[in-house]
């Protein structure tokens, strides 16, 4: 056997070797390799999960609050704490919270059992959430009992709020305003209705007087 001949059978032999391995590449992709690989990405996300304490429940439905909510979720494990985003003002529910479980396992078992879970015509959504996601201040005022702000003694408070001169009459040309168009619709309506006048009065705010000791 020739040189040249030697050299077309290496370089076939070669061709053949990178043949076969690249296909037992492909036919080997389903298997979880032991080093390197997109596994790794795999076994990264399901140990986080298995990590995972928190859930996010959404859909939370109208009395479903933070006491029956306790009471509920008990029956699965013991509870570490829970919170309803509550609007600032009003202290209505947004109808989505976080609760965290003292077992990761609990907190599986409750995704499985919880999610798509019809409660009071309401499909409840509850999802791990991983712990690289949870927010610093997600449990800010948990233990912090919200009372809602008594906003007619705040109403009660601006209305009876001592009003400028400029302030007294700009409040006496809107009722003006109003009461000429009362009358202009009343008189379009072919309405035959004497309106009583409008009596208003502005007080005068005192001015400041300067003193000169000199």
């Amino acid at each position: 056997m020739g040189t040249k001949a030697k050299k077309r059978m290496i370089a076939k032999n070669l061709k053949k070797a990178a043949a076969d391995i690249s296909a037992s590449k492909k036919e080997t992709r389903d298997f979880l390799p032991l080093e390197g690989g997109p596994a790794r990405d795999i076994l990264k996300i399901e140990d986080k999960e298995k990590k995972a304490t928190i859930l996010y429940i959404g859909r939370i439905p109208h009395g479903f609050y933070e006491n029956e909510m306790e009471g509920f979720f008990k029956q699965f494990g013991s509870v570490k704490r829970l919170r309803i985003a509550r609007n600032r003002k009003t202290g209505k529910s947004k109808h989505f919270g976080f609760i965290e479980f003292e077992s990761p396992e609990v907190a599986k078992v409750v995704v499985d059992c919880m999610h798509n879970y019809l409660m009071y015509e309401h499909l409840l959504q509850v999802s791990l959430v991983p712990q690289e996601r949870v927010h610093p201040q997600i449990w800010k005022g948990v233990n912090r009992s919200y009372k809602p702000l008594d906003w007619v003694q705040i109403e009660r408070s601006r209305q009876d709020k001592e009003k400028t001169f400029e302030q007294q009459q700009k409040l006496v040309t809107g009722i003006l305003k109003r009461d000429k168009k009362r009358r202009k619709q009343i008189e379009a309506a072919g309405i035959d209705y004497e309106c009583p006048e409008i009596v208003v009065g502005l007080q005068s705010v005192p001015k400041k007087i300067k003193f000169d000791f000199d």
